[in-house]
């Protein structure tokens, strides 16, 4: 296994890794990574997962997955749809995403996790929304020197090739079709201009 990332970075994706490790739960046998771009995250997940698959649709961002993972036996890349693509049916013990379920059919991606979740496992989702609501916007507006000054602190930046999308749901709708899909889901909107849903599969 890597020891360290041959060029570390940080942006506002990353801030938020240590809370989704965090979450992973303990003796985590499999672990999925949708929306894995370089494969930053999936890195750290195999860590505290025995096995870590990380799945993207852009070939150039799997193809540098693979490579920054090249020693990293317990690791593995797939490219392709998250929506279509043939994973296991038999499942993942945690399952995240970082700024990806904005690309896709929310409620489709979001119903494929739960899926794809073993009973008793954990999803971690965030994401990107957009502003709707006049307590939006003003949160919106209060965060932006924090925001700002955080990035220019921290020199944000990211590995180049990584897919962007505009956001088309606002926080309010992500939040209300999460509570209907995911009953008892935690959601969080942080100061970095994202949102995040923590959910516990029931156990049989």
């Amino acid at each position: 296994m890597r020891e360290a990332d041959p060029k570390p970075y940080w942006n506002t994706n990353v801030a938020r890794h240590s809370g989704i490790l965090r979450a992973v739960p303990e003796g985590c046998g499999d672990a999925l990574d949708v929306g894995c771009g370089d494969g930053l995250l999936a890195r750290k997940l195999a860590e505290r997962a025995k096995r870590v698959t990380g799945i993207d649709k852009s070939a150039e961002m799997i193809a540098c997955a693979r490579d920054l993972a090249a020693l990293s036996p317990d690791l593995t890349f797939v490219e392709g749809d998250f929506l279509t693509a043939d994973l296991p049916a038999v499942g993942y013990d945690f399952i995240c995403s970082v700024t990806t379920i904005h690309h896709m059919d929310f409620e489709a991606a979001l119903i494929r996790m739960c899926e794809l979740l073993r009973p008793g496992g954990t999803l971690v989702v965030v994401g990107l929304a957009r502003e709707a609501s006049v307590a939006e916007w003003a949160a919106m507006v209060a965060a932006a020197p924090v925001v700002r000054i955080t990035k220019v602190l921290r020199r944000a930046r990211g590995p180049e090739g990584m897919p962007v999308a505009v956001p088309q749901m606002s926080y309010g709708q992500v939040r209300a079709a999460a509570r209907r899909l995911l009953p008892g889901m935690h959601y969080r909107r942080h100061v970095l201009r994202r949102y995040s849903l923590t959910w516990e599969k029931p156990a049989r």
